[in-house]
């Protein structure tokens, strides 16, 4: 059974490019403010948009009206809405501060992410995932989007200590060649984060019919998930301004990586031991 997906109506841009060509020249004017200025829109009145673009309050006021808003505050929520989907929007011009506040105010939020992310992990959980990617016959991570680095980097990470580690997709590769038969033994990791592709629901579908196991790493709109697969990691991703922060999922990643290291050390070292050996080799790095 699929998650549903929430329905998405048109943004407000998407609005404004349907209907420019029957707007005012007055309404035109603050229209294209409006798309100059849409990471930021949160942020002004309706009195600004009047001031910066030479109209009336009035024509602001009709204007979102055509556009399906019953006032400013609509639009505003709108806008907030977007953020809370993960359109990269400026809400608060303030957000970062300026000087040293930006650095205090962003070490404050990943902290927060972070003691988010840990808070929610029973101990017990933690140690099935890491005695399932030990005993694993073979671990494939999936990621899109923003989640296809991170994807990479768990690839790079879990590699060290043990072999049959894929990712799939591969650039430009659809993913069932990598996907078809995957059976009992086998164990998945999916990262997805908000502003999933469309595929997304299908792919869950397909895999939690499979005798694999699943490990979902994402934020808390994947909490729809949560029942349906074996293990769910939640990584809160909220930055202080426009752009999410990763950092909570890649501090994950290494807590994993660590883990599965230890649970296998003897082998894990000899792994290490022979990629480094084999480096050497190959002369792949520089001193």
């Amino acid at each position: 059974m699929r998650t549903p997906q929430v329905a998405m109506t048109p943004h407000i841009g998407q609005r404004i490019s349907a209907q420019y060509g029957d707007l005012s020249a007055q309404e035109q004017r603050v229209a294209a403010f409006i798309l100059d200025h849409f990471d930021d829109l949160a942020v002004y009145s309706a009195a600004d948009l009047a001031r910066l673009t030479g109209v009336s309050k009035s024509t602001v006021s009709r204007l979102f009206k055509r556009l399906g808003f019953e006032s400013f505050q609509a639009v505003k929520r709108h806008a907030r809405q977007l953020r809370s989907q993960g359109m990269p929007l400026v809400t608060d011009p303030e957000a970062v501060g300026a000087n040293g506040e930006r650095f205090k105010r962003h070490l404050e939020r990943e902290q927060e992410n972070l003691r988010r992310a840990l808070a929610s992990i029973e101990p017990q959980t933690f140690e099935a995932i890491v005695q399932g990617l030990d005993s694993a016959r073979r671990v494939v991570l999936v990621g899109f989007r923003n989640g296809y680095p991170l994807a990479v980097h768990c690839r790079q990470q879990l590699i060290q200590a043990r072999d049959d580690v894929s990712l799939a997709p591969q650039p430009n590769q659809s993913l069932a060649e990598d996907l078809v038969g995957l059976g009992e033994g086998d164990l998945v990791v999916l990262f997805g984060f908000r502003r999933r592709p469309r595929l997304f629901d299908a792919l869950v579908d397909e895999l939690v019919s499979m005798p694999c196991r699943l490990l979902l790493i994402a934020d808390a709109t994947a909490a729809g998930y949560a029942e349906r697969v074996d293990w769910w990691l939640e990584c809160p991703i909220d930055g202080v301004s426009a752009f999410d922060s990763y950092a909570s999922a890649m501090s994950l990643i290494s807590l994993l990586a660590n883990g599965l290291l230890h649970q296998r050390l003897a082998r894990g070292r000899a792994r290490i031991n022979a990629v480094s050996e084999l480096y050497q080799g190959l002369d792949e790095l520089a001193p």
